[in-house]
């Protein structure tokens, strides 16, 4: 049970666990380890030998408005969650580990990237796969998990590593839930207990969606009853609810034979809120 701040360390460390052919996992967090983090690392250790279980608060998706200085900084608390869910080592680098100074290198991923959280939150991507990229070479795992409920996220990684030919598979993992169907979040803790009470309607909306996009319907008009629903409830009006294509995020209006997913982004008080669903063609 081990924390390594520094880039030599967790090479060593890692270097030592390839001479003896034992394979590696990462899952990249930011701290503040719920539920559907332990989840990821216990995957992990389904598909590996061993766990590695990076924890860093990365500025450079945080736009200035946003929340990085009150984001949970927990470290002893996660460590003792994570090797409890079966992590070998907590990678929790320094700033400058994974910034150093003079940097200017940043890697911005098209396409998948540039639709729904990249039109509201343009900087983001670019920050995540830049850090993304940087722990694959620090560690240099055999494979990486992430939780589908940030889905664009997961896309825009397995571009990132698809194109740049980096030798590690992405693995996604299905959102965890609470029993009323809120998806586990880091964020969830800045709702009011009244905010708690109304937040499901997300998962809710979602889920009559789905089932009347697999009998034909159109998304459109169905869009604009859940947003309407929503907004009846408490909600600010949605940054977005798509319906999107899965493997390239292109936008749909009906359910074809393909993977899809419904997509939302939607403020509850202060606290913004993402969610999504697949939808899994209907057949006789």
């Amino acid at each position: 049970m081990t924390i390594l701040t520094n880039l030599s360390d967790i090479r060593h460390q890692a270097a030592n666990w390839r001479m003896a052919v034992e394979r590696i996992a990462l899952v990249p967090t930011m701290g503040a380890l719920h539920d559907g983090h332990l989840t990821l690392i216990r995957a992990a250790r389904k598909h590996a030998d061993r766990v590695v279980v990076s924890i860093f608060v990365n500025p450079t998706q945080f736009a200035p408005h946003e929340d990085f200085d009150q984001y949970p900084r927990q470290l002893d608390k996660d460590a003792t969650l994570a090797f409890a869910a079966g992590a070998d080592a907590i990678y929790a680098p320094l700033a400058d580990e994974i910034y150093p100074s003079g940097d200017v290198t940043r890697i911005t991923v098209t396409g998948v990237s540039e639709s729904m959280e990249g039109q509201f939150r343009p900087h983001f991507f670019t920050g995540v796969a830049t850090v993304v990229a940087r722990l694959l070479i620090h560690v240099c795992p055999d494979i990486a998990l992430f939780g589908e409920k940030d889905f664009q996220q997961l896309q825009v990684i397995r571009r990132m590593v698809c194109d740049l030919a980096l030798p590690v598979e992405i693995i996604g993992v299905e959102t965890v839930r609470e029993a009323d169907g809120l998806a586990l979040s880091s964020r969830n803790v800045y709702l009011s207990q009244q905010e708690r009470a109304v937040a499901p309607q997300i998962f809710q909306q979602l889920s009559n969606l789905a089932t009347a996009l697999q009998k034909g319907a159109a998304f459109a008009p169905l869009q604009a009853t859940a947003i309407a629903g929503l907004e009846k409830v408490g909600f600010n009006r949605p940054d977005y609810l798509d319906f999107r294509q899965s493997d390239n995020l292109i936008a749909l209006d009906h359910l074809g034979h393909q993977a899809a997913r419904l997509l939302i982004a939607v403020r509850l008080g202060k606290t913004r809120l993402i969610d999504n669903i697949p939808v899994i063609p209907y057949h006789e």
